[in-house]
């Protein structure tokens, strides 16, 4: 939303000048001189007030035409969890099968209310829960492995072998017992300099890659957990490992295809039309007509269309690439500019 609230503007311009760290992702500053948006502590030279705009998100400021600053990578570093944050994460990282409660965070200095409310903000949980969705999923694979479920209840900490069966089932579907033929998706964050992304992933690959902000985003969860049976929880295994590195060499332009193993639950109509998008060549587009004509679609142009809207699996199954008849940029859930930038990404590193 563009801000015109007069006394939110001064105090945002303030925050501007001051460099105030407490401001960063709350406002994005468009300035109208150069086309760049920033965010509150930007090192550049700042502009004046007559010459700024400020939005609420750093999508809107693409949407209104501004690109990111290269100075302070407004829509990288302004979702970037704080170090607190960061450090709280690597505890329950480093420390599976243990519980970090308010007390422990404080011993190391790390503010309880701002893990929080960043959890909050990001993750639509509390850190509790991402924790106990982080242990869980350990015992859960700790159990296929062969441990019985007294044992792995007691070793995550537990006291009672029905509060661990009940918090379980909760998260998994079924009791410890019943859950050894079950599968479940693992969910991840990251940040990406179009904004952070959200990778979910199964034993067998990928299965979602989207960026946060992507419009019916909580309806691909429904629709993924549905077709595959199974639960989506907080955890990483080797796929999402390997995507967050090959996705961060594609945005240097380094990379131009990917190795990572994808997992594509869906029609067979709806995968033909997904591996056709997989062999558009990198720097180049098509157009959904030309996608129905290369494979022989039966079902007519806006059938390849509808099947596009369907990938769940953003810039690896490349739909970016996918052009309107008279080469105009349509619809894209990660939003038109994101898909020019990807388009003009790809096509200033074609020839590297």
């Amino acid at each position: 939303m563009l801000i015109t609230e007069k006394k939110k503007i001064d105090t945002y311009y303030r925050a501007l000048l001051n460099r105030e760290k407490g401001f960063v992702g709350i406002f994005y500053v468009g300035v109208k001189t150069t086309s760049v948006f920033c965010i509150a502590t930007c090192r550049a030279r700042k502009p004046k007030l007559e010459n700024v705009e400020f939005y609420t998100s750093f999508k809107e400021a693409l949407d209104n035409g501004y690109r990111p600053c290269k100075i302070c990578k407004p829509t990288e570093n302004a979702n970037e969890a704080p170090k607190q944050v960061q450090i709280a994460i690597n505890m329950v990282k480093n420390n599976p099968k243990e519980k970090i409660s308010d007390d422990h965070l404080r011993e190391n200095q790390i503010s309880p209310e701002i893990v929080r409310r960043w959890f909050k903000r990001n993750y639509g949980m509390t850190f509790h829960t991402y924790q106990r969705m982080y242990r869980i999923n350990n015992a859960f694979q700790e159990l296929k492995q062969g441990k019985k479920a007294t044992a792995t209840a007691f070793d995550m900490g537990y006291e009672s072998i029905s509060g661990f069966g009940y918090t379980f089932k909760k998260l998994i579907g079924k009791s410890p017992q019943k859950s050894i033929g079950k599968n479940i998706i693992l969910i991840n964050r990251f940040t990406t300099p179009l904004g952070p992304m959200f990778v979910c992933a199964t034993n067998h690959g990928i299965c979602l890659l989207e960026f946060v902000d992507r419009r019916m985003l909580e309806t691909e969860f429904k629709d993924l957990q549905k077709l595959l049976n199974a639960k989506i929880i907080t955890g990483e295994n080797e796929h999402i490992t390997q995507v967050k590195k090959e996705i961060a060499e594609y945005f240097t332009g380094q990379r131009k295809s990917f190795n990572v193993s994808l997992h594509t639950p869906g029609t067979d109509f709806q995968n033909l039309v997904w591996q056709g998008l997989q062999e558009i060549p990198y720097g180049s587009t098509s157009t959904y007509q030309q996608q129905a004509e290369k494979i022989q679609n039966p079902k007519g142009i806006r059938a390849v269309a509808k099947a596009n809207g369907f990938n769940r699996i953003a810039i690896i199954i490349p739909c970016h690439r996918v052009l309107g008849k008279n080469g105009n940029l349509t619809g894209y859930g990660g939003g038109i500019e994101r898909k020019q930038w990807l388009i003009d990404h790809e096509q200033k590193n074609t020839d590297k």
